[in-house]
């Protein structure tokens, strides 16, 4: 007799494979980058080597602290103004970035000898990290979907970037405040830089919050994001690329426990460290072209929220009620409602991202 799969199980085939071709496509990305530059895959100073040590590493450190998360009862709120589907998903266990973030900054540190550079881009990401640690355990303590208010984040964001840009300013200002554009061009902002640099940092960070809503969606896509830029500040930084190359591989050892259906959310704790140290490594390799690209999806995330809330301001009526332009903000959202299924939605925004890298190494 022919075993049938029940949904579930169908389910978790589906996700173990979307997540293996992920990871296998970034693999062999990675050989092919060091190739081009002329490096052993196998050598401390390259991209592969990183990123394969950090997922084994960040998988592994997944199946002790998991188990912990659920114990002390991290369960996840759920909006009960979203997609029915995700009602299922109450309890499951939050706060993941609290051993896949970590992680990846330990070896970059240590595998980069403490360079200065990876020092500091570890220092932000971190900090980023304890606000949305914040948010998150105050969140799971009043058992509701408020955690710190958007005011004290912004504040506390801002507090951090400007640390960053300061750090910046004593060390690098010299060969970062000019931007590098496309076909050999450059915008010389003088003391300009310093206001963009920190709404890079803010921004990115609350970009890559938004776009985590979805079983695998942040993590593979900023995966694909962090192997991108490591590719494109090879040349230039080594100490970087490995920072990139660990965050990379850590997220995708992260996706064996928030593959659909997720064991773990990673919660602001990963998505808001993510996203900054994103930007903080843009900003010291002068690739802030380059991150725009590879942050396509997250911009238009962020867009789909701010379109919604604009136009529901401006249709609103005596009755205090507005139109909305999409069904429900992030677009991951709208997608799911307009019928899309997690996995769906999370396999075109992969391939949309791959595009998006394909083109900013292509920019440079």
């Amino acid at each position: 007799m022919d075993a049938k799969l029940s949904p579930q199980q169908g389910l978790n085939y589906s996700g173990i494979a979307l997540t293996s071709i992920l990871g296998a496509g970034l693999g062999v990305a990675a050989l092919a980058v060091d190739a081009m530059g002329n490096r052993s895959p196998w050598q401390v100073t390259s991209l592969t080597l990183p990123f394969l040590l950090c997922a084994v590493a960040s998988a592994g450190v997944g199946f002790w602290v998991v188990p912990m998360l659920q114990a002390i009862k991290a369960g996840q709120i759920i909006r009960e103004d979203g997609p029915q589907a995700h009602l299922k998903k109450a309890g499951t266990p939050t706060m993941g970035g609290i051993f896949f973030v970590p992680v990846a900054v330990l070896a970059a540190c240590v595998w980069s000898n403490f360079a200065p550079e990876v020092v500091a881009v570890s220092a932000l990401t971190l900090s980023f990290g304890l606000i949305g640690w914040i948010d998150d355990w105050q969140i799971l303590r009043r058992k509701s979907n408020k955690g710190i208010s958007p005011r004290m984040k912004l504040l506390l964001q801002i507090g951090f970037a400007a640390i960053f840009c300061l750090w910046l300013m004593f060390t690098q200002s010299h060969s970062i405040t000019t931007i590098a554009l496309p076909l050999g061009l450059s915008l010389p902002l003088g003391l300009l830089f310093w206001p963009l640099a920190g709404f890079v940092l803010v921004a990115e960070s609350n970009a890559t919050n938004l776009t985590d809503g979805i079983d695998g969606l942040a993590g593979g896509t900023v995966a694909i994001a962090f192997l991108t830029l490591g590719a494109i500040v090879a040349p230039s930084s080594p100490e970087l690329m490995v920072f990139c190359a660990a965050l990379s591989g850590s997220c995708l050892g992260f996706l064996a426990h928030n593959r659909n259906p997720a064991r773990v959310f990673m919660g602001d704790t990963g998505s808001l460290a993510l996203g900054g140290a994103l930007a903080a490594i843009a900003l010291l390799s002068n690739s802030l072209v380059a991150l725009f690209v590879i942050s396509g999806i997250f911009f238009v995330e962020t867009l789909s929220v701010m379109a919604q809330v604009s136009y529901y301001k401006a249709t609103k009526g005596p009755d205090g009620k507005g139109k909305r332009l999409f069904k429900m903000a992030p677009l991951h959202h709208h997608l799911e409602l307009t019928g899309w299924s997690e996995l769906q939605v999370v396999a075109v925004f992969y391939i949309i991202a791959a595009i998006l890298a394909i083109s900013a190494l292509l920019i440079g």
